[in-house]
């Protein structure tokens, strides 16, 4: 190694070591603004999804929230409500792990409470369906936890005509702004927790579900007059078909991740493909596939699928004409994610419903300067605490960040970020790849 790579080597860990530095200084004061109550059973609203009197529909994607009670609690629960004020979308997605079971069942609904009561209080739709997490102990089943989602007038969920072991799978029809004629539709799928083997591996979307899709689909396409209705995927667990489209190495490098179950096995963005984001962690998808994804792809109807369960991902590719997407954890945990954690935003216009548009909001770039002033003007001592920390913390360790990636660039002549917003005039599809 050159003299001069040795210089950038020691300042490339010397970067680190200042981004480290500030990780784990933090501050949580306590959140006043959380409601605990149970659904008020009066509350009545219209569950009808349609564009809206401009031809748009603003989908705001959550993915795991985690909400326990530990020292986050508060301010994960003012990181969402606040999401919500400043996107103002016409329907929240919650793709699982929303809140983590207890072994006392009135713990687990006050936990439900503290983040349907965000919504509720908002009047947002919200499509709530589960991740590995959201029964993994106590007594409440996933059927329980979903009929207690349920009882939120918010909430749109499965009604009774499925009874799936991975019970929260639906649809969600989008209405045009003008008619009662169906112009887009959701897919919500409950991609499960683990399967059956010693030891687990992560579950799938089952033979079952995949049926019900194909037979939904063909349904819907019956009674839009014989053409396909255009669609998206909401679900926990991204697909194994990740792996199809990502670069195969033999070793480790920067940026290049083991497989999640082929020993020896390195994966990362590969230049020949679409690709979008960053990848920070391992996808981590199920170990049996019953199919999902090539069902998708044969019936031709599915624009991209958005996932969760990979925290500090948040990136896309494109396999088949899909695009396949990991949106970032939406919480608080102290300052160790700042740069990764956020919320995905997804926009459909009814003009054209072949594409869409989807960015990625980090919470350092949702909570700046700005936003720290005027809770400071208006004598918001809580946000602006929460902000400051996330906006000059999370702004610094970015740059520590950048900087590294730069260096990993120099060194190796790869990319590994690439752009966040994605805008359909990029491409025919989705992702921008300039």
């Amino acid at each position: 190694m050159s003299k001069a790579k040795k210089i950038l080597f020691i300042f490339a860990v010397l970067i680190a070591l200042f981004a480290a530095s500030i990780i784990y200084f933090e501050n949580d004061p306590e959140n006043t603004n959380i409601d605990f109550s149970p659904a008020n059973a009066k509350n009545e609203t219209d569950k009808t999804i349609r564009f809206d009197e401009n031809g748009k529909l603003k989908i705001l994607h959550i993915a795991d929230t985690h909400l326990n009670y530990d020292k986050h609690f508060d301010a994960s629960v003012w990181v969402i409500a606040e999401a919500c004020d400043v996107e103002k979308p016409d329907l929240v997605v919650l793709t699982g792990d929303n809140t983590h079971p207890d072994e006392d069942p009135e713990k687990t609904k006050e936990l439900i409470n503290a983040l349907m009561n965000i919504f509720e209080s908002r009047k947002i739709l919200v499509a709530v369906t589960f991740g590995n997490h959201d029964a993994e102990k106590g007594p409440m089943t996933r059927k329980d936890i979903m009929e207690y989602y349920k009882t939120f007038s918010c909430v749109i969920s499965a009604d009774d005509s499925t009874d799936f072991k991975n019970c929260a799978t639906f649809n969600i029809p989008v209405l045009a702004s003008d008619s009662d004629k169906t112009k887009f539709n959701l897919w919500v799928f409950d991609s499960g927790d683990y399967d059956e083997d010693e030891p687990r591996h992560y579950d799938r979307v089952r033979t079952e579900q995949i049926k019900w899709y194909k037979e939904t689909a063909a349904k819907l396409k019956e009674e839009n007059g014989g053409e396909t209705v255009n669609s998206v995927v909401f679900q926990h667990i991204i697909v194994p078909e990740i792996y199809d489209v990502l670069k195969k190495v033999d070793s480790k490098k920067p940026y290049a991740l083991p497989h999640i179950y082929n020993e020896g096995e390195y994966y990362m963005f590969d230049p020949e493909q679409v690709n979008y984001g960053k990848l920070n962690e391992k996808p981590c998808p199920g170990y049996y596939n019953d199919g999902q994804f090539d069902a998708l792809v044969e019936n031709g109807d599915v624009l991209a699928m958005f996932t969760g369960h990979d925290h500090t991902n948040a990136f896309g590719v494109r396999n088949q004409n899909i695009d396949i997407y990991t949106s970032p954890m939406t919480r608080y945990k102290g300052l160790a994610y700042t740069t990764q954690y956020g919320y995905r935003v997804v926009e459909i216009d009814e003009k054209d419903t072949s594409e869409y548009i989807t960015r990625v909001e980090r919470l350092y770039d949702v909570f700046d300067f700005d936003y720290i002033k005027t809770a400071k003007d208006n004598g918001d001592k809580y946000s602006w605490r929460i902000a400051f920390e996330l906006a000059v913390k999370g702004r610094a360790q970015e740059i520590c960040i950048k900087l590294w990636h730069s260096v990993i660039e120099l060194f190796t002549g790869r990319t590994v970020v690439y752009p966040d917003f994605i805008n359909p005039e990029a491409s025919a599809v989705g992702l921008n790849v300039e």
